[in-house]
């Protein structure tokens, strides 16, 4: 016999998304369930994606940079640093099970939001029902529904990818011994970030980028300078590759041998592991959008209006299942504003041109606002700015001349529109950009 139980908000997900909604609907006084569908509760940030990321670059720099200073006046023994893959991975076990507790478990509790484990699936309008996992049978039903059920990697449709064994972000998680050699196909920043890691751990890495630079969806000269800053480290980097197969290794060696051009050449690489880091995609399959007339588009995000409502207007949407930018600060962002707009205060919305971007690489990379291309595109004319790092005198002083800042300004009024920039600690500096390119301020002002 099914359980049914009723609330003001029943959401389908538990990530950042998710529990900004019962934060606000807490503040409403609204009664709120969630089915948490997937990864442990806390979603993508916490369990797989920047927490662990962040750590372990942290813990690659520390071991990487000491040694490789620039300054003759420090040195190290030949033998330092070592590194020890297990126990950085059981050190983000920690900190990840600490930070869901406290921060997702704990908060649930506090706002007497039930929780119910399993796979969840719409089954009427604001209506969810479990029909597997924990508490299978459930159903939840509210005044509204949140669909906030996040991404997953995107494995893309590579010929034999089937037959091999891959990592990706959130496979590599588990692993507990450090992969000899890598070959990362794609290079956003979920590649980029992982290449660095892994390299400073210990592996020889080697990425594997279609388009003409990396980090593709940014502005092309961050990818260009990263791609350099890369390459002095020692990491390899490929563009313009086109990967045509993947297949075990041979006889004699274990791993994995991709196929593919490079600038129209023939080149193959071998590699005791690949790691597929090619996109992420909504998590929207078979969880009973069709049924309830919520639409979703060929990648699979679902379709919401300026105000998070889908077609049905009962359902809205908020997270990576509605697409980019999938941020979890824009996804908490986006629960809030759903719930708000959903229970009485319409026109809650996010504007997303001046939400920051940032690749914590090192140097790390920041962007905010219309870039050099999108803007000549615009106005068929960009008054950008570009500095080099190299003339910057404090980046002289401590000899760290890595990166540039990109300013596009417009052509007549001299507002700023866009910052682009590579650098130490560029994330730090980013808020500052955001805030002249959200309130439009002038170079001089």
């Amino acid at each position: 016999m099914t359980n049914l139980h009723s609330y003001d908000l029943v959401i389908l997900g538990g990530g950042a998304a998710a529990f900004a909604a019962i934060t606000e609907a807490d503040r409403r006084g609204l009664s709120t369930a969630m089915v948490n569908t997937g990864l442990p509760l806390g979603g993508t940030c916490v369990n797989v994606g920047c927490v662990p990321s962040k750590h372990l670059l942290e813990v690659a720099k520390t071991a990487y940079e000491p040694p490789h200073n620039p300054f003759d006046a420090v040195e190290y023994d030949d033998d330092q640093p070592t590194t020890d893959w297990a126990a950085a991975i059981d050190e983000k076990d920690e900190i990840v099970a600490s930070l869901r507790e406290q921060n997702y478990v704990d908060v649930a509790e506090h706002f007497d939001t039930d929780v119910y484990e399993g796979y969840g699936r719409f089954v009427d309008d604001a209506t969810i029902g479990v029909v597997e996992g924990a508490d299978a049978g459930t159903t939840i039903t509210g005044e509204k529904a949140l669909v906030a059920t996040g991404s997953s990697p995107d494995i893309a449709p590579i010929h034999g990818i089937d037959a091999v064994s891959y990592e990706t972000s959130e496979s590599i998680l588990d692993r507990r011994d450090l992969p000899e050699s890598v070959v990362m196909i794609g290079a956003g920043y979920v590649a980029m970030e992982w290449g660095q890691i892994l390299h400073r751990m210990g592996a020889d890495v080697t990425i594997l980028q279609r388009s003409s630079h990396v980090l593709s969806s940014m502005e092309g000269l961050l990818g260009r300078e990263l791609r350099r800053c890369f390459e002095v480290e020692g990491i390899a980097v490929e563009t313009d590759v086109d990967v045509q197969r993947v297949s075990e290794g041979s006889e004699t060696e274990e791993g994995v041998t991709v196929e593919a051009a490079v600038d129209g050449i023939s080149r193959t690489f071998a590699t005791s592991d690949l790691f597929v880091a090619t996109g992420v995609s909504p998590n929207t399959d078979d969880i009973g959008l069709d049924e309830i007339g919520v639409e979703t588009e060929v990648s699979g995000a679902v379709v919401v209006d300026d105000e998070f409502r889908t077609a049905n207007p009962d359902v809205y949407a908020a997270g990576d299942c509605i697409g980019e930018p999938m941020l979890e600060t824009v996804a908490a962002k986006e629960g809030n504003h759903a719930v708000r707009n959903a229970f009485g205060e319409k026109s809650a919305t996010v504007d997303y041109h001046v939400v920051p971007k940032v690749v914590f690489t090192s140097p790390e990379v920041a962007a905010v606002g219309t870039t050099e291309l999108e803007y000549m595109d615009e106005h068929g004319i960009c008054t950008c700015r570009t500095v080099e790092m190299e003339d910057v005198p404090k980046a002289k002083a401590v000899e760290d001349t890595r990166g540039l800042v990109q300013v596009v300004k417009h052509h007549e009024t001299d507002e700023i529109v866009g910052v682009h920039m590579v650098g130490p600690r560029a994330a730090d500096i980013i808020p500052e950009a955001t805030l002249a390119v959200k309130f439009g301020l002038a170079v001089d002002t």
